[in-house]
Parts: structure tokens; C-alpha cells; sequence
């Protein structure tokens, strides 16, 4: 069996379509090698803005003569910080704040004793704050015979919440408030936070909470 050999005109078209593939392959870019990605170092530790950036300033019973809602000091635990709401909530705030202080600070006291430690702080802000009953308190306030102008106005002063809790001893305890009142500028001010520190004194076998002298 003989094979008919294949056209010149055959060889010379395939030779042609060789040269044009070689061609093409020599122009294309070789490829690149993928490269391994060079992890990045770790990022060095940032410190957050402290939370008392955009907090109220935190209160506490001042040196005798200045309101204590006037004098701001740092030493609040921050508990309190993470507990208070956006300012303006208004009531719904309000008692979304008391559960949030109670979670975060949970009862030590005998439930006798925190009611007695909680009327006592309560009204010794309002005091405090708008001068109303200051007299009640003498130690707490020697200037009650002097005409001292309250820093805040009767009118819209608002405790929005309050903890009574240990203050390190079964004897010593501390009134946490948070409140809200108009300043004497006409500013309206809420999440204040002020501090009340009491002990613990027996008079005729009966015990009670005294607050603490700020002399």
C-alpha cells in the first residue's frame, strides 16, 4: 500500500501558521510568578480616648464654702462612666440609668440601711445644689446663717439616679447620685454625678449613717 505525499502547497501553509503561533508566543509577557504577600508588622497597641472626654464632669463634696456641684474631681469609680446614658434621654434615661448603676454595683447594704443612706444623699444634694435645707446639716453646711446664692436653680433640678453601696468597711458608705439642673447662667446640664460619703454613728444604742464633715 503506497501513501500520496503531502502537497507542497500543504507544507508551506502549515509552516506559515508555525512561524505566526511562534510569533505570537515570543511577544506575549511571561508571566509573573505570583508573589507571597510580606505580612505587615502588628500595629502598636493605641490608648482610647479616655471616656471622661465626653462625660460630665465628676463631682464630689468640695472644700466648705463652694457648692459640690462646682467642683469636679476624677476619683469616681468608672463604673459610673459605662453606666450613663446619651445626655437629653429625659425619663426613659432616667431609668434605664438606675439599672445600669444597680448591675454595676450590686447590693451590699441591708435594705434598711441603703433606704436611710438614700433619702440622706438625696436631700443633702438637693441642698447642696440649691441651698434648700441646708440648716438641717450644720456641719456639713457652717455657712447656713450666711446669704450664700445657689449655684443651681430649684426649678429643673432633677436626681435622675441613685446607689447607696459600702465604702470599704461595714461602718463607711457612699451615695452615688446622677442628676440634672440649670446651672446660675441659665445652662441646662444633665448626667452630673456627685458623691456623699457617710459613717456609721450610734447614738443611745441606736445606730445611724452620718454624712461626712468636708473640714
Amino acid at each position: 500500500m503506497t501513501t500520496t505525499p503531502p502537497s507542497p502547497r500543504l507544507l508551506l501553509l502549515n509552516t506559515v501558521l508555525l512561524a505566526v503561533a511562534g510569533m505570537a508566543l515570543l511577544g506575549m509577557p511571561h508571566r509573573q510568578q505570583p508573589q507571597t504577600p510580606v505580612a505587615a508588622p502588628p500595629a502598636a497597641p493605641t490608648t482610647e480616648p479616655s471616656l471622661m472626654a465626653a462625660m460630665p464632669s465628676v463631682h464630689r463634696p468640695p472644700a466648705a464654702g463652694a457648692p459640690a456641684s462646682t467642683a469636679p474631681e476624677s476619683s469616681t469609680p468608672s463604673a459610673v462612666e459605662s453606666a450613663l446614658p446619651p445626655h437629653g434621654e429625659g425619663a426613659t434615661g432616667d431609668r434605664a440609668l438606675q439599672r445600669n448603676l444597680e448591675t454595676a454595683w450590686p447590693p451590699d447594704l441591708p435594705v434598711a440601711d441603703e433606704r436611710e443612706l438614700l433619702t440622706a444623699g438625696r436631700a443633702l444634694l438637693r441642698a447642696d445644689a440649691t441651698g434648700l435645707g441646708r440648716t438641717r446639716w450644720p456641719a456639713v453646711f457652717p455657712d447656713t446663717d450666711q446669704a450664700v446664692a445657689p449655684a443651681f436653680a430649684t426649678a429643673g433640678f432633677r436626681i435622675q439616679a441613685a446607689i447607696a453601696r459600702r465604702d470599704g468597711s461595714p461602718n463607711k458608705a457612699v451615695v452615688h447620685l446622677v442628676w440634672a439642673g440649670t446651672d446660675r447662667g441659665g445652662t441646662f446640664t444633665d448626667l452630673r454625678v456627685t458623691d456623699w460619703h457617710f459613717t456609721r454613728t450610734v447614738k443611745k444604742g441606736a445606730a445611724t449613717w452620718t454624712p461626712l464633715s468636708r473640714t
